[in-house]
């Protein structure tokens, strides 16, 4: 048994079966893929792939365990390289990153910006996508870190922690009743007009649709949209009223549009910050998830790691947020 052919398995299992594909990614040949499945397979006496023709068609039960174990040594074997890199540079390295363009766009910049002053030889990779695509990009191990506020339930194989919560804002033209409206607007109000806002699953919609929902109102969504750039481009086209995430509104930038407090219209939203139970982390990488939340310490992260049960972790977290002034 080679390690590279557990290389191979895992890469081609990743990329749902597709030999082609694994082979491009991992800068070999589709052929010497193959070949070097089915020497495994002839060495361990089991298929772990079934095959319909020349094509495989589906992961064998056994297959499925060696897959997990071989996952497992995988990381084992990444954790002893990062182990090395520690210990022979430890200010040089990738640390890659997969979240939502929120974040991207308007939570990370001031973080990175310092992070990247403290360490200028770690290269940075940012992985924007929808929270399926974010938890499944850390959960293979593509990226070291995931970064989310939606659909929780899919970072269960993550430890996820905590780092600050967030609220929304109502944006609109000068020229819209809401901007002359005396007092805070209700949901009523909001409801009464064409809405503009994010997709749902992206950046805390669903709490928009809990609290409409609550109140039993039905809010006339005209256009979603992943990134709160193009949200503000349509109400300022006159397509609707806006409800962005409070950090996408910058008076500066945004002088031509009225933000109005949504607070106490809806929820809190939280977002976290997550990564593999198990994965080595180096000195900047709890350098960076400080920098990002400050209260997370690397006791807190390391205590949080070491609870192997999902139910245990969630507990510790619900006590973490009920302790901790996250803001």
């Amino acid at each position: 048994m080679k390690l590279r052919q557990l290389h191979y398995i895992h890469e081609v299992a990743k990329r749902g079966l597709n030999v082609t594909a694994a082979a491009e990614s991992l800068f070999t040949s589709q052929p010497g893929v193959s070949k070097q499945i089915r020497l495994l397979e002839e060495e361990l006496g089991v298929d772990i792939f079934l095959r319909n023709g020349k094509h495989l068609a589906e992961v064998t039960p056994a297959g499925r365990r060696i897959l997990e174990y071989a996952e497992r040594l995988l990381q084992e074997v990444q954790n002893i390289k990062n182990v090395a890199e520690e210990f022979r540079q430890t200010d040089r390295g990738d640390l890659s990153i997969a979240t939502t363009h929120t974040q991207a766009r308007y939570a990370l910049p001031p973080v990175i910006e310092k992070f990247r002053r403290k360490y200028p030889k770690v290269r940075m990779h940012l992985h924007q996508g929808s929270p399926p695509q974010i938890a499944k990009l850390a959960a293979e191990g593509t990226t070291d870190f995931a970064i989310a506020t939606e659909a929780m339930h899919l970072f269960n194989d993550l430890v996820m922690l905590p780092c600050y919560h967030w609220n929304r804002c109502v944006l609109v033209r000068p020229d819209n009743p809401l901007a002359k409206k005396k007092g805070r607007v209700t949901l009523k109000d909001v409801a009464a007009h064409p809405l503009v806002t994010y997709t749902f699953g992206f950046t805390g919609r669903s709490k928009l649709d809990q609290a409409f929902a609550a109140h039993g109102l039905k809010p006339d969504v005209v256009l979603t949209a992943v990134d709160a750039d193009v949200i503000k481009t349509y109400v300022r086209l006159g397509l609707g009223i806006g409800i962005v995430a409070n950090m996408a509104y910058d008076p500066r930038q945004d002088h031509d549009l009225v933000a109005l407090e949504a607070g106490h219209l809806f929820e809190m939203s939280t977002t976290h910050i997550g990564f593999r139970r198990g994965l080595f982390l180096r000195e900047f990488m709890y350098e960076f998830i400080t920098a990002f939340a400050p209260h997370l310490t690397r006791k807190i992260v390391d205590e949080a790691a070491a609870i192997a049960d999902h139910e245990e972790r969630s507990k510790y977290t619900q006590k973490l947020m009920a302790s901790l002034r996250i803001l």
